[in-house]
């Protein structure tokens, strides 16, 4: 005997405020070496000075100051608002939710300055020369290069040229990437088995998106009313039967719920969504 259940869960809806940032707040850090980078020829960067540079799981919105004027970090939060039109001026940096940063800046002097670079498929990498800017996903710490064709090498962090022993700045930002938990309860099922049934297996069908997981746990009772603890913690994968259910935790008992944890990217950009749920019971 079995159950199959129709659950229809959108979970983790991206909230789209998080690109409406307050114009006089920031998450790049106030320390006076942790929001500067560096170019040879026009000097340093700064990235809190504006007090509107944020980083968000999407992208990066406001603008640094530098000697040679505003460096634009996306086309919305210019010092003169929303300049954003036709498909050249449409620019953003993009952040993919783990840190790794691509797409494009501006400054009125000097044109565009590019986050990253490659020839891969992703054309907000373009060239054929390897680099890009990082933000570390567990410390908000920035790293790597941005390139202009006019000025050249713009470095995010003293260690990747080796220099902190004379010139120890850096860029650095609150934001880190995290994953994100959701828990969901079932209705109380009933068996049929006035003696007790033992769960045996299931699993369930759904989108299980990118680098998530989704864990069940298990709770029986002889009435309705429970009590419901919770036993178990087992990581399904979308569409493969779970088979290694404990016996000795799940069975005996007429009445059942499940609880599943459904657990997003770090970055908290993918998600599962569980559309069906098949649990498989015997006497």
């Amino acid at each position: 005997m079995g159950l199959i259940l129709g659950i229809a869960f959108l979970l983790f809806g991206k909230d789209l405020n998080i690109l409406k940032m307050a114009r006089a707040a920031t998450n790049i850090s106030s320390n006076v070496t942790e929001h500067w980078a560096w170019n040879d020829v026009v000097g340093w960067l700064d990235f809190y000075n504006t007090l509107n540079v944020n980083v968000n799981p999407v992208q990066l919105t406001g603008y640094a100051s530098s000697s040679i004027g505003d460096v634009s970090l996306d086309c919305a939060t210019t010092r003169a608002g929303n300049v954003c039109s036709g498909a050249n001026d449409n620019y953003k940096v993009i952040n993919d939710g783990s840190g790794y940063l691509s797409g494009w800046a501006w400054n009125d002097n000097y044109g565009w300055v590019s986050f990253c670079g490659g020839g891969g498929a992703d054309p907000n990498c373009p060239g054929s020369t390897a680099y890009q800017v990082s933000i570390n996903p567990n410390t908000g710490l920035f790293s790597g290069y941005a390139w202009n064709d006019v000025i050249g090498w713009i470095s995010f962090n003293c260690a990747d040229i080796g220099v902190c022993g004379t010139s120890d700045y850096k860029v650095l930002t609150s934001w880190v990437a995290s994953s994100t938990a959701a828990v969901i309860e079932s209705a109380t099922f009933d068996t049929g088995v006035s003696g007790g049934a033992q769960i045996n297996s299931f699993y369930w069908e759904g989108d299980p998106g990118t680098n998530t997981a989704v864990y069940f746990q298990f709770a029986i009772s002889n009435s309705t009313s429970g009590p419901w603890n919770y036993f178990g913690n087992y990581e399904a994968n979308e569409g493969l039967p779970r088979t290694k259910v404990n016996f000795i935790l799940h069975n005996n008992m007429r009445y059942f719920r499940y609880k599943i944890t459904l657990v997003s990217d770090q970055g908290q950009q993918s998600t599962p969504v569980i559309r069906k749920v098949v649990i498989d019971w015997s006497p």
